[in-house]
């Protein structure tokens, strides 16, 4: 008994519809079988052909109507009498397997790159390493930022203090002449401390001196009218 039977609804192609087909036949025993994806005007479509024993295609159709792949979206199912060849089963399992090779192969391909960038980064490995280990370090340059901060907060006092410098300077290159002055401090306490006894110095000498000035200076006078005796000046 030859049978077509097609499936069409909003989602039987990608969904392998035609595997699922080929596993009910299998399991029926049928001994030809093969499905194709198609398009019509309902949308999606597969078409498949069975040949086989009627209480085999039976129990195949019977399956197909209840029996649904993962994620399929069946509108329709129509039986029809077939009067064409049907392909062994056996070598429609091969043109699956070569399909689904066909497929395969632009993902191995994508697979390969994958893993040869996956060994490009590998080899990076030592150098993550390498900054992984110095992720210590790095903490504990961070922990030093509040001290960094505030040595930074005083550079505004350094620099007033390094502005006076020179005037620092100034008054350090007096250190000499400053040391000078201070070096004759007790020769100068010495000659006040002096000043009393100088002071009664000059008043003695001037009392010494006054009473023998006043006997000269009369005796002077009396000499000096002797003289205008003398001279008749009188």
């Amino acid at each position: 008994m030859k049978l077509k039977i097609t499936i069409t609804g909003p989602k039987v192609n990608d969904v392998s519809y035609r595997y699922f087909l080929l596993g009910i036949a299998m399991s029926n025993r049928i001994r030809m079988f093969e499905a194709h994806n198609m398009r019509s005007s309902e949308g999606q479509a597969v078409l498949a052909f069975a040949d086989g024993d009627e209480e085999a295609i039976k129990a195949f159709c019977a399956q197909i109507e209840t029996e649904r792949p993962a994620r399929s979206e069946v509108s329709n199912i129509v039986f029809d009498d077939f009067q064409g060849e049907v392909m062994r089963i056996g070598e429609y399992a091969q043109f699956c397997a070569t399909i689904q090779l066909n497929k395969a192969i632009p993902v191995l391909l994508d697979m390969r790159d994958d893993l040869r960038a996956v060994r490009k980064n590998t080899d990076l490995i030592p150098q993550i390493k390498a900054n992984t280990d110095a992720i210590p370090q790095i903490k504990a340059n961070t922990d030093a930022i509040p001290q960094i901060k505030a040595n930074t907060d005083a550079i505004p006092q350094i620099k007033a203090n390094t502005d006076a410098i020179p005037q620092i300077k100034a008054n350090t290159d007096a250190i000499p002449q400053i040391k000078a002055n201070t070096d004759a401090i007790p020769q100068i306490k010495a000659n006040t401390d002096a000043i009393p006894h100088v002071l009664g110095e000059i008043k003695g000498l001037r009392d010494d001196i006054q009473p023998g000035y006043a006997n000269n200076f009369r005796q002077v006078q009396a000499d000096v009218r002797a003289i205008k005796e003398r001279l008749g000046m009188q």
